[in-house]
């Protein structure tokens, strides 16, 4: 399991060599903005190769051993550590009112909800909003910048994975002191995250003709509805500019 730091270092280093390889990248089309889209599908397949020889069989005995309620708390417990980025990116996104909202559901779901096992706070009609430093640099101007899948990160973006450096240094299990109990923190959820997509993954494989295009432009269009609150303007394509 990657270190924070490690990880930090990594993905700093990948996209800095991205945004120097930029400048020699043919103009991508607007709507797909893939200039290095050769690169994107090998890595795809690396991505994929690891995750049906690893993360997937893993995924499906974590579904197959823990019980579902158990499941659904384990997982509530970590949406809950989210929300802890979600306030912060509320206040840089100057959205006062919602960080209220998401400070309100953080404390009722990490108090009454015992540290967020029960999503107390949703049965309460809060809302769960989502937020993180990728967006809030599109909140400010900042274009998206060429798709890129990340190794063992997946899709994402320059902006988008620039904005992942300061997520991960801004979450809560990062500052974990003890190595070995960040390390198990991390390792769990990341297996719950892909256990929860195992139904999702059977639609995309019986619906994608091209898997790596249907990922790539479902990814671009959920990141611009979320930079823009659900409402993108229509003819609004982020170009990365040389």
């Amino acid at each position: 399991m990657l270190k924070p730091h490690h990880l930090f270092i990594k993905v700093s280093l990948f996209l800095v060599a991205m945004l120097l390889l930029a400048g020699c990248a043919s103009t991508a089309d607007k709507e797909t903005n893939d200039p290095w889209e050769t690169y994107n599908r090998w890595m795809y397949g690396i991505n994929d190769g690891f995750d049906s020889a690893i993360t997937k069989p893993i995924a499906k005995g974590y579904n197959f051993i823990v019980f579902e309620p158990i499941n659904t708390g384990v997982s509530n417990v970590f949406r809950n550590l989210d929300d802890v980025l979600v306030i912060f990116n509320d206040l840089l996104q100057l959205k006062f009112k919602q960080a209220g909202s998401d400070t309100y559901r953080f404390v009722l779901n990490s108090t009454v909800g015992v540290a967020g096992i029960f999503d107390v706070a949703g049965y309460a009609g809060v809302p769960k909003h989502h937020e993180d430093f990728g967006q809030t640099l599109g909140y400010w101007g900042v274009n998206t910048g060429p798709y890129v899948v990340l190794p063992f990160l997946g899709p994402s973006s320059i902006r988008d994975g620039t904005g992942l450096i300061a997520d991960i240094y801004m979450h809560p299990i990062t500052h974990i002191e003890d190595v070995p109990t960040r390390n198990r923190r991390y390792a769990l959820g990341i297996i719950d995250k892909r256990a929860g997509l195992l139904k999702a993954e059977s639609i995309l494989k019986e619906a994608a003709i091209d898997e790596y295009a249907y990922v790539r432009d479902a990814y671009q269009q959920y990141r611009r509805n979320l930079v823009h609150d659900g409402n993108p303007p229509d003819d609004e394509f982020d170009v990365f500019e040389e």
